[in-house]
């Protein structure tokens, strides 16, 4: 067992994108699970440039805080809020924007680090 005590509170992913994006891997399964790893960590988007990203594996986001924008290639639009929960198939375009900020906890089927 691992423990990551507040860490909704006390996590801070670094930037990845534009000038607004941060995303970090809390925990990742990867040391006892090599074939098919898990990770896990907090996604958080501030008000600015939207973010589009084309997943190259399946996720799962729950919303935590704030609010999101999300819509995919398709059109499909969503006002996502805390506790809503999304699943993102791989090769899903998916485009993320906010009006203030929304935090997500994301668990992907993927290496450690991998974006």
């Amino acid at each position: 067992m691992q423990h990551y005590p507040s860490a909704q509170k006390e996590f801070k992913p670094p930037l990845v994108a534009n000038e607004n994006a941060y995303l970090g891997d809390v925990f990742s399964s990867e040391k006892v699970n090599s074939t098919s790893p898990i990770s896990a960590g907090f996604y958080r988007l501030e008000k600015g440039t939207p973010l589009v990203y084309t997943y190259s594996y399946d996720e799962m986001k729950i919303i935590v805080e704030g609010s999101f924008d999300i819509s995919d290639e398709t059109g499909k639009k969503v006002t996502a809020k805390p506790g809503d929960v999304f699943f993102f198939p791989k090769g899903s375009k998916i485009t993320f924007s906010t009006e203030d900020y929304g935090l997500a906890f994301f668990t992907g089927q993927r290496k450690e680090g991998v974006l």
